[in-house]
């Protein structure tokens, strides 16, 4: 399967999964899990049309034809449920803190013009080269134009989950579990930081910036802001620079024709040993060299203004860890890219 190529396609303003072992009791859709929501505890009783009907009314990014009718036809088709499975009723009365499952429709999306690449799969777990712009996992404004949907869809997969997560403007390796059964085994590996993980970014070339250096720093990300910060206090977050190669004259031209002049690019190798938010993208800003086609640092640029073929040079290269089932060591690379859409 390596290699192989695939398209696109789904799913809500916010995604709310079921608690950790608990299964949703509607199944996978077209790529889409059903939204679990919970009428708080403090409000007063209402009919599951009302509630559901009120949950779509205030998503902030709805489909226009998600309307009255729309709302009807889930009752209808008996597709808002209950936790145990029991479908609602649209006058059925719902209870301070009980659980309602029901599909959103999520909103048309742009399409982003990379295809996704299949580089292994297994009976349990897939390795996929995520391309820059492409969410990894349906959030706010991003459902169908995300790695988790889209490959769902095209290799009718629809227990495939993503064990860790890049960030959206970020491309390369992401490891997917295909299978309930094995997925907390592979989402532990990198919640306990068992995962080496290998980075390469490109930007100006600094030859004071040695291979061997580890920088050590404190950063912060407050939630809803969209810069972190680097901090006083203990260090929280550490990566080793590996090493700095600088570009070719033929790779400083490539990159020219996209991004304009640019001083003496390099590639930096970098490996993460804490996973925090931006961590790579910060560190390189702190050290006076930020990521070519960063639309976060120094500058925060709008969605809007985002242009698709001048992406974030920031590339997830490498994955080793010793497999939690087999006990085997694995090891998965990419082939360095200088722009998306270009063979690995």
């Amino acid at each position: 399967m390596a290699g192989l190529r695939i398209a696109s396609k789904f799913m809500s303003d916010r995604v709310v999964q079921p608690p950790r072992g608990q299964r949703s009791p509607l199944p996978v859709r077209d790529g889409l899990t059903a939204t679990r929501a919970r009428l708080p505890e403090d409000a007063a009783p209402l009919s599951a049309g009302e509630w559901v009907g009120h949950l779509i009314a205030t998503q902030r990014h709805r489909h226009p034809l998600d309307d009255a009718a729309a709302l009807r036809q889930r009752f209808d088709a008996g597709l808002v449920v209950d936790r145990r499975g029991v479908p609602f009723a649209f006058d059925d009365v719902v209870a301070p803190g009980q659980d309602v499952f029901f599909y959103r429709m999520p909103a048309p999306e742009a399409r982003v013009p990379y295809e996704i690449d299949v580089l292994h799969r297994d009976d349990d777990i897939l390795v996929a080269y995520k391309p820059p712009f492409l969410a990894t996992m349906p959030r706010g404004r991003h459902i169908t134009e995300t790695l988790t949907v889209r490959l769902r869809r095209a290799l009718d997969l629809p227990e495939l989950t993503p064990a860790h997560r890049l960030d959206r403007l970020t491309s390369g390796l992401l490891l997917c579990t295909l299978r309930r059964e094995v997925r907390g085994a592979y989402q532990q590996l990198f919640a306990a930081r068992e995962v080496h993980k290998t980075y390469e970014a490109i930007a100006p070339f600094d030859p004071a910036l040695r291979p061997g250096t580890v920088w050590r720093s404190r950063m912060l990300k407050v939630a809803g802001e969209i810069q972190g910060h680097i901090v006083d206090g203990e260090p929280n977050a550490v990566t080793a620079l590996v090493d700095v190669i600088p570009l070719t004259a033929a790779e400083q031209a490539t990159l020219e024709a996209v991004h304009g002049p640019q001083p003496p690019l390099a590639h930096y190798v970098l490996a993460p040993e804490t996973g925090r938010t931006h961590q790579l993208r910060l560190h390189m800003w702190e050290h006076g060299v930020p990521i070519l086609g960063d639309n976060f640092y120094p500058r925060i640029h709008a969605e809007d203004e985002e242009d698709h073929s001048r992406p974030l040079h920031l590339v997830s290269t490498g994955l080793s860890f010793v497999d939690p089932l087999s006990g085997e060591q694995r090891r998965f690379t990419a082939a360095r890219r200088l722009l998306p859409g270009q063979a690995g």
